[in-house]
């Protein structure tokens, strides 16, 4: 499906279909100085959603590239401190203002005010003239996001985890694939040279015979409040009810939000799905079940806090998993880093923040020959690897993907199948029993309540239909 083709949604029509909004901005073109040779018409133009932690870094990310344009960013935040760092300053005005200097200095011309800011994303997805949107939201909000860009038309750069619940992700992939767009999964590690090397290695049998892969996650990087903690006012200029949204209804309180929303299940899976969307979306890779997962998932020592506590995912993530060939994961908390490590009959390989490691020097300089199975690539003329690199050549595959409307290296059915593995990994460690699993019916095997944990009720007025 072309781009000029793509299906597109009134706003008018569409802010009914999803309960009003405020009037819109009009579209401001930037003008070919600014993006360099790309020509409006092959400009993929941008809706940034969420301009909290994470988009210093996947904001950048999209600017640098001339074929793409940033219209407009939205936040429930107005603007404040207390993300990962004290000195964070983060929020839609703030992004805002970050974007218009931006195209302002790329053109010399001194100003620039074409990019709006927005409360609610629903006025984001009512904009004709916004083709894509990057989700980059607590993760009880992107399955409800998905799924309304894709009815707008929109295609979707959704940051990892991809989903909530495994059943918030089946409805992303029936919606993705009902409206046929395209949708870019943020483990941008599948864009990272290094990893890719790993990966191969461990899939042309290079290792030898695959025995058993390590996936490592950061420990818990947050204080908790402990079991003293009292509600909080909400702040000036934050829209606390828009935040929750189709979480449970919860009193306000700081360490609840912003960054560390990642440390209680109602809003996430802790660490197992934070850095575990990086590290066990490489074992996937490199055993080529990005479209299917392992088949059992039990405890191994995992450690949680106290009943009381504020934070409630696990402070120690440790359980092991089995595909139906018998390669065994083990993914564990391994501070101060996360990594991914292959183990072969014959030699290992390991890829984290540091590089690829190797057990014998050969394998540092492996040629592949044309039997020989290889990956797709983000960027085939990136030959170093870098973490700088890594989230804008990502973002580079997701706008190719735009305009080609192929699967992009992450697509979304990765992207479900390695958050499933997470959850089922967290559902494990929380029953402290073995879970078995139907990768292809895609349902636990005889267990009832681990069957439930699969999904959650959301708070109206929000829902996952497509």
């Amino acid at each position: 499906m072309s781009r000029s083709t793509r299906t597109r949604v009134s706003r008018r029509r569409f802010l009914r279909t999803l309960a009003g909004g405020a009037a819109l901005a009009a579209p401001y073109v930037v003008p070919s100085s600014v993006l360099g040779a790309s020509a409006p018409s092959n400009r993929i133009t941008l809706g940034v959603i969420g301009c909290g932690n994470q988009s210093r870094i996947d904001l950048p990310a999209f600017l640098g590239h001339d074929d793409a344009q940033v219209l407009a960013v939205c936040d429930v935040n107005t603007a404040s401190h207390g993300y990962r760092e004290p000195t964070h300053f983060l929020g839609r005005t703030v992004q805002q203002e970050n974007v218009n200097r931006f195209y302002a200095e790329k053109t010399g011309a001194g100003s620039y005010q074409g990019c709006a800011a927005y409360a609610d994303f629903r006025e984001v997805l009512a904009r004709d003239d916004i083709d894509a949107v990057a989700i980059i939201v607590p993760d009880h909000w992107h399955g409800v996001m998905t799924i309304a860009a894709c009815k707008a038309g929109k295609d979707v750069y959704c940051e990892k985890p991809l989903s909530l619940t495994i059943a918030e992700g089946k409805a992303m992939v029936a919606a993705v694939r009902k409206y046929g767009r395209v949708l870019q999964t943020g483990s941008h590690y599948r864009s990272s040279p290094n990893a890719r090397y790993a990966c191969e290695l461990a899939l042309n049998g290079k290792l030898g015979e695959l025995r058993t892969i390590h996936t490592y996650v950061d420990k818990q990087n947050a204080t908790d409040p402990g079991p003293s903690w009292k509600p909080m006012p909400v702040p000036e200029g934050f829209d606390y009810d828009m935040w929750l949204g189709p979480a449970p209804a919860a009193p306000y309180h700081i360490d609840r939000c912003l960054y560390r929303f990642r440390f209680l299940l109602d809003y996430s899976g802790g660490q197992t799905t934070n850095f575990g969307a990086h590290s066990n979306d490489l074992a996937q890779w490199g055993t080529g079940n990005s479209l299917s997962c392992p088949v059992e998932f039990e405890d191994n020592g995992s450690e949680w806090p106290p009943r009381d506590y504020f934070f409630n995912t696990a402070t120690k993530v440790a359980f092991k998993a089995r595909y139906a060939n018998g390669v065994e994961v083990i993914c564990e908390t391994m501070a101060p880093w996360f990594g991914t490590r292959f183990v072969g009959s014959e030699g290992w390989a390991q890829v984290d923040y540091r590089g690829v490691h190797v057990s014998h020097e050969s394998l540092k300089t492996v040629q592949f020959g044309p039997n020989d199975v290889r990956l797709p690539q983000s960027n085939p003329a990136r030959t170093s690897d870098s973490s700088a690199y890594h989230i804008p050549d990502h973002a580079r595959n997701f706008l190719d993907c735009v305009k080609s409307r192929k699967d992009p290296i992450a697509s979304v059915e990765a992207g479900h199948h390695t958050a499933n593995f997470c959850h089922l990994g967290n559902i494990a460690m929380l029953l402290k029993r073995t879970i078995r699993w139907d990768p292809q019916r895609q349902e636990i095997i005889g267990d009832a309540e681990a069957a439930r944990m699969l999904s959650r009720p959301l708070r109206a007025p929000w829902s996952l239909e497509g």
